[in-house]
């Protein structure tokens, strides 16, 4: 249940940073916007996983390399 949670509320968030965060991105590249959103999921990614800061920071880290070769 606990886990559930986790996920709805991380899930969530992402929703609200992404439509925040990107609706300011028009002068971006298409390249910076793919490190961006994957910096957002992958923050969340790993804070549903482990939960934590250090956690959180990898995955937006990782989501963000992956985001930024994915134009490529």
């Amino acid at each position: 249940m606990k886990l559930q949670y986790r996920v709805i509320t991380g899930l969530s968030a992402a929703l609200l940073v992404a439509a925040f965060g990107l609706s300011g991105c028009e002068g971006m590249t298409r390249q910076e916007k793919n490190t961006a959103t994957g910096a957002v999921i992958g923050g969340v990614v790993g804070n549903v996983l482990c939960g934590g800061v250090l956690c959180t920071g990898a995955g937006a880290a990782v989501g963000g390399v992956i985001g930024h070769e994915a134009n490529k």
